[in-house]
């Protein structure tokens, strides 16, 4: 459909909402091969009622076209967008601006081919001295409306036919007046396109549009019963569950009959990936769970929970849909090109091929990084985009963490929308509080400010000029530029926001954003990153709290960082865990359970349990020097006492160790004392800023009849999630107790840790430091046929205190 000549006015209207597709609950027979819980009763499931698409029930106007009727390219260049809050606003004044017997928000509903569709419509408005009424779609922009994506105008269409579609049909029109209106929120200038149609024409397109749709819901909801059924009687793809295992599946199972939340202690070894996702994909039929999302923290995790559910058979004997999640920049077949379609040939004409391709992935179902990419690259669409899409529509996503807690996650957003029934995964879930705290924080450096100032266009330098006098004035309150070198920053925290700063802040963003939406094709190098960067920065700024820390860091005179640091994630992640129906969270070390309860903001309900380990103590001797300090003071004084520690027992029993280390520093003294002393025991080392290939390499040189002392920083890339079983490893030498320096910044962390739970020092300190003991020394024993020894060289093992919060199966020598 073309668009009719546009007229202009001065009138703001607003943006609109998203209509949510309702929920019918699905519940099912649950499990075979766990033991269902005792205590608590599960629902009886009833026969039909899933709620994949809802073909029987209703769908919303804008859900129906954003899945039927997009068309065009698809187009990410960058289009500055108006806030919530200004598009209430604008509409708001809209409603004032039109005058007496204008009605808004009116809404509208009817049967289309056995589905009720329903919205909201703008606005009706009536002609003086006429009957006839408009139909008015309103929304706001920022920049050039002609730099709109066309998929974005052919949804805004499809929405307003369909409003009209309705209220025709309800009213018992033949024809209705249309009216598509666009308010420029920076110039205040309301472009209107007008169009009048024939009743039936638009009936005739809604009624294609809802055929689509329930074409799409009645395949989703073969293929849920279908899934559902063979989820019924899914077996153990083993023989025998490992000791433990089948003791964590019963607690998931458990966890997702009863919807609660399970922190999981499980040692290493025993399966954790297939011990939780084989529950949870047991709990589905019975307990109508929509959706599983396994989140992983590191790359590998994602292909050993696609491994384990290639052991359940879900990529050959269940219609189970899995879809791998990954990084925009991974999946990019054309990483050289812009994200639209004047640039990309994936891009263009993304949404006319989007149905088919999103048909072939349904049916194809095993969606890994690989199967994405040629269904995509077979129907000439984006990989990235696609999987985006297919994360509607599967059952089980494997994805990073951020994917879900992430402040604009992907699958948290759906959940909500969608009202889905979530069984969350967590792997390796001792890291989601550093990570988390990663997500909610953000900061903004001075030199970047004053580059980027020199090299903005003139209309933005003024704005930018502002911030930097801002900071400079923040600096001098703080007590001027001096500073210490460069590797030692002066570090301060800031009693309030500086809130001349973020209010400078704010004009900024809304100046470059203005700008940009007016001239796209000036852009300066680092203006729209910066722009981002400043409007996370104020977007945090708007729910600080003691949560969080507002920092200052000096490094010289016009050399600073300013930023929010969040050390308490509990408040940002405790409504994300309130969303799923089950949350499960598994790792080697979660203890203390408080710990990550009070952290992660875990529900009230949420459940510790601690998997007894398979070990016996006899396969791991743990060794404890309590002649050695390795505090920072003592670092120098230690060497000879670590290395001949060391030379001892690699010559005792030969074979590869990796040796852990509290810094690159102390690692360095350590190796090159060791090749001074004992140039026979052979070596490798970790080094800063390790490419991934590299990083496998290292890996690789664990081969079985060689022998070497590897040496690592603890916390670092070789301390979890490294599996090298058997000869592989046969030892680790911990050469510290794992505690974060003592620094002004970490102090900041203890005091407010302990003002909000009153145990600053441990979960500031005591309790990261050891988590990263216990993951590093976890690399030795893979498995039960594994022996070895760990040697911590520090007295501080010793003290009852600390060896307490080692392992239970541990007896340190």
């Amino acid at each position: 459909m073309t668009e009719p000549s546009a007229e202009h006015h001065q009138e703001e209207p607003s943006a609109r909402g998203v209509e949510k597709p309702s929920a019918e609950r699905c519940e099912e027979p649950s499990a075979r091969g766990v033991e269902k819980p005792s205590a608590e009763k599960c629902e009886e499931p009833s026969a039909q009622r899933c709620r994949e698409l809802s073909t029987e029930g209703h769908v919303g106007v804008r859900t129906l076209c954003d899945f039927a009727a997009r068309r065009g390219d698809l187009d990410h260049r960058f289009t500055p967008s108006p806030s919530a809050r200004e598009g209430m606003e604008g509409h708001a004044r809209v409603v004032a601006s039109r005058g007496p017997g204008y009605r808004s928000e009116v809404a509208v509903s009817g049967v289309v081919s056995g589905i009720r569709v329903q919205g909201r419509i703008d606005g009706i408005s009536t002609a003086q001295g006429s009957q006839e009424e408009c139909l008015e779609e309103i929304k706001t922009h920022r920049g050039r409306l002609e730099r709109m994506a066309v998929n974005q105008r052919a949804l805004h269409w499809a929405q307003l036919r369909a409003y009209g579609a309705l209220w025709c049909r309800e009213h018992g029109y033949s024809r209705i007046h249309l009216a598509l209106v666009y308010l420029d929120l920076v110039h205040g200038k309301e472009t209107r396109f007008s169009d009048t149609v024939d009743a039936e024409v638009l009936w005739t397109e809604l009624e294609a549009l809802c055929r689509t749709w329930r074409a799409w819901g009645e395949a989703e909801t073969a293929h849920r019963q279908c899934r559902d059924k063979a989820l019924e009687v899914l077996a153990f793809p083993h023989r025998e569950f490992r000791p433990g295992q089948r003791h964590l599946a019963e607690q998931v199972y458990k966890t997702g009959a009863t919807g609660r939340t399970l922190l999981a202690q499980a040692p290493t070894g025993i399966g954790k990936t297939l011990g939780t996702l084989f529950p949870m994909l047991k709990a589905m039929p019975y307990q109508g769970l929509d959706r599983i999302a396994f989140l992983c923290m590191k790359t590998p995790g994602r292909g050993v929970a696609l491994s384990a559910l290639e052991q359940l058979g879900a990529r050959s004997r269940i219609p189970l849909r899995v879809v791998e999640l990954i990084a925009r920049d991974k999946a990019c077949e054309y990483p050289d090109k812009a994200c639209h379609g004047e640039s990309c040939p994936l891009a263009q004409g993304f949404y006319d091929r989007l149905p088919e391709a999103r048909k072939a992935a349904a049916q194809h179902a095993w969606l890994d990084r690989e199967g994405l990419r040629q269904i995509a690259l077979k129907h000439e669409v984006c990989p990235y985009y696609l999987g985006q899409e297919m994360a509607r529509w599967c059952d089980v996503a494997v994805g990073d963490v951020n994917h879900y807690f992430d402040a604009s996650a992907l699958l948290h957003g759906l959940c909500q929308m969608q009202g889905w029934r979530l069984g969350l995964l967590v792997d390796e879930a001792h890291n989601l509080i550093d990570r988390a705290r990663g997500m909610y924080s953000a900061g903004l450096d001075q030199k970047q400010l004053a580059r980027l100032r020199k090299s903005a266009p003139k209309p933005l330098q003024r704005s930018l000029g502002s911030v930097m006098r801002r900071w400079q004035e923040l600096i001098r309150e703080q007590g001027g530029e001096e500073a210490g070198a460069r590797d030692a920053p002066l570090w301060r925290s800031l009693d309030q926001l500086p809130g001349d700063v973020i209010s400078s802040l704010q004009h900024a963003c809304a100046a470059i954003s203005d700008y940009l939406g007016e001239y796209p094709d000036e852009v300066t190098p680092g203006l729209t990153e910066w722009m981002f960067d400043a409007l996370a920065f104020t977007r945090l700024a708007e729910s600080f709290a003691g949560h969080s820390l507002c920092e200052l860091v000096r490094m010289g005179r016009g050399d600073s960082r300013l930023g929010i640091a969040n050390v308490i994630p509990a408040d940002f992640l405790a409504p994300r865990f309130e969303v799923a129906h089950a949350s499960v969270l598994f790792s080697a070390t979660l203890a203390p359970a408080s710990y990550q309860r009070d952290l992660l903001g875990l529900p009230g309900n949420a459940v510790w349990q601690e998997i007894d380990s398979p070990f016996a103590a006899e396969q791991l001797e743990v060794r404890v020097c309590r002649q050695l300090s390795t505090r920072f003071r003592d670092r120098k004084s230690s060497l000879p006492g670590v290395v001949a520690t060391m030379a001892e027992q690699y010559r005792h029993c030969p074979g590869h160790y990796l040796a852990f280390f509290s810094s690159f520093a102390y690692l360095e003294q350590v190796r090159a004392a060791l090749a001074e002393a004992y140039p026979d025991v052979p070596q490798r080392a970790q080094r800063r800023g390790m490419t991934e290939q590299e990083r496998e390499g290292f890996l690789e040189s664990f081969r079985p009849g060689e022998s070497g002392i590897a040496f690592a920083v603890l916390g670092g890339a070789f301390a979890e999630g490294v599996d090298l079983p058997g000869e592989r490893l046969i030892g680790a030498f911990i050469a510290t107790l794992g505690l974060p320096p003592n620094e002004p910044r970490q102090e900041a962390l203890k005091e407010c840790l302990e003002v909000r739970f009153g145990c600053g020092d441990d979960y500031a300190y005591r309790i990261p430091g050891l988590i990263k003991v216990v993951q590093a020394a976890g690399r030795v024993i893979r498995g039960p046929e594994d022996s070895g020894v760990v040697v911590l060289m520090d007295d501080r093992y010793g003290r009852a205190d600390i060896r307490s919060r080692l392992p239970r199966w541990w007896r340190p020598a």
